[in-house]
């Protein structure tokens, strides 16, 4: 399996930025603060921002009423980093 990695600083895949989004981050910050892409060197962000560009935002309606879009977000993460396995393919 070929992995196309965003950020080389934390080794955030172009796959995990993805279901970040589909899990409701809409915006590089929003991907940063669920994976740490882009808070390092700061390289990677064009390439999160050309990522986030290809589709709609799921939640943008809850952003927009200052509702939390990022629920369970961090709790995947957390239970990736706790295991040590990388998402599935």
């Amino acid at each position: 399996m070929n992995r196309v990695y965003v950020c080389n600083c934390f080794g955030v895949t172009e796959a995990q930025v993805k279901q970040h989004a589909a899990d409701g981050a809409c915006t590089p910050r929003q991907i940063a603060s669920a994976s740490k892409a882009g808070t390092d060197c700061g390289s990677c962000v064009r390439s999160i921002q050309a990522i986030l560009g290809r589709g709609t935002c799921p939640r943008r309606a809850l952003a927009d009423q200052g509702k939390p879009v990022l629920t369970g977000v961090d709790a995947g993460l957390d239970a990736s980093l706790d295991t040590g396995l990388d998402e599935a393919a």
